[in-house]
C-alpha cells in the first residue's frame, strides 16, 4: 500500500522533492500559501510537471498523512503551524528539508505526536523567471540512523531523488552548515559564486569557515582540518553563476534565513567562549538585510 503523502512549502526545494516523488507514480498531497494548478521541475530527467493543486487551507485537511515533507525556510515555520496540526497524527513522520541544526528543536513544538526527523538536503535547485524550478545537478537527502527514517527512505527508494542514514549525521550537518554559512557572503556582495576565485574574498570566506570550524567542533562534531579548504575549492569551481537560496531570498525581497545559517554560529560560539570577531560582523549586517 502506498503512503499518503503531503509536501509542505512548493519552492525550490518542495517542487523538486515532489517531482521526484510524482516521476515514480506518488502523488503527494501539496499545500502552501499561494494558489497554483501545478508546479514544474526542469533537470537532467526532463521536463517534470506536478499536477496540482496547490491547497491554500487548512481547514480542508480531512486527516493525518504516512509522511509530510516540511519544505518551508526556516523564517516560515511558523506559518506553517495550521498545516502540521492538520496533517500530523500519532503515525506521522515529518522529515524537516531545511538548512541549518535546529530543525527539530524548531519543528518538534508545532508537530504534536509525529516524530521530526531533520535532513541534510542536496538539492542545487534555483526558482526561475516563468515560475520553474531548475535542478542544476543530482537530488539527495541524508538522514539520521534512526527506525523512522526509514519512512522516508522507502518512500524515495524508487525516485531519483536518492536517500541514505548516516550513522554520524550531526557531523555532516555542521558540515553541510558550513558551506551555507559562507553563502551568506553572495547576499552582503549580491555575488554568485564566480566572486569565490577573487584571493581577498577567498581569504574572508576560508577565514570564516574556520572559525565555524571551531563552533562545529565545540558542538561535538567531527570534522577534520581541510574541510574549510575544501568548501572553499567546491565553491571555487562551481559554475560562475551559482547562486544560494539565501541570496535567492535577498534579491525577491524576502526575509531571510540569517539566524539559522550564520546567527548560529555567533550564538554557539559564545555559549562556548569561542571568539567569532567575522561573525560578529556579519550576523548584524545579514541580520539589517533582512529587514
Amino acid at each position: 500500500m502506498k503512503p499518503t503523502i503531503a509536501v509542505v512549502g512548493p519552492g525550490a526545494i518542495g517542487t523538486t522533492i515532489a517531482a521526484a516523488l510524482y516521476d515514480a507514480g506518488l502523488v503527494p498531497a501539496i499545500f502552501g500559501r499561494t494558489a497554483r494548478d501545478r508546479l514544474e521541475l526542469q533537470s537532467a530527467h526532463g521536463r517534470i510537471v506536478v499536477p496540482g493543486p496547490v491547497q491554500t487551507d487548512p481547514a480542508q485537511i480531512d486527516g493525518p498523512v504516512d509522511l509530510v515533507f516540511l519544505a518551508v525556510k526556516a523564517t516560515q515555520v511558523a506559518g506553517a503551524a495550521p498545516w502540521l496540526k492538520a496533517l500530523c497524527g500519532a503515525g506521522t513522520v515529518v522529515c524537516v528539508l531545511q538548512n541549518g541544526v535546529e530543525q527539530e528543536e524548531i519543528v518538534r513544538p508545532l508537530a504534536g505526536a509525529a516524530s521530526v526527523i531533520p535532513a541534510v538536503v542536496w538539492f542545487p535547485s534555483e526558482p526561475q523567471p516563468d515560475g520553474s524550478i531548475w535542478l542544476r545537478d543530482e537530488a539527495s537527502l541524508t538522514l539520521p540512523d534512526r527506525p523512522e527514517s526509514r519512512v522516508v527512505l522507502d518512500a524515495l527508494r524508487d525516485t531519483w531523488c536518492a536517500a541514505e542514514t548516516a550513522a554520524d549525521f550531526s557531523s555532516l550537518a555542521w558540515r553541510k552548515l558550513l558551506a551555507n554559512a559562507v553563502g551568506g557572503l553572495m547576499v552582503l556582495t549580491g555575488r554568485r559564486a564566480g566572486m569565490f576565485v577573487r584571493p581577498d574574498i577567498a581569504g574572508l570566506a576560508l577565514a570564516y569557515l574556520r572559525e565555524c570550524l571551531a563552533v562545529a567542533r565545540a558542538e561535538g562534531a567531527v570534522l577534520a582540518d581541510e574541510v574549510p579548504q575544501q568548501i572553499l575549492d567546491s565553491l571555487q569551481t562551481a559554475p560562475a553563476d551559482m547562486g544560494s537560496s539565501i541570496l535567492a531570498d535577498r534579491e525577491a525581497g524576502r526575509p531571510l534565513e540569517w539566524s539559522i545559517r550564520n546567527g548560529v554560529m555567533q550564538r554557539r560560539g559564545q555559549a562556548h567562549g569561542i571568539p567569532t570577531p567575522i561573525s560578529d560582523v556579519l550576523v548584524p549586517l545579514l541580520a539589517a538585510s533582512s529587514d
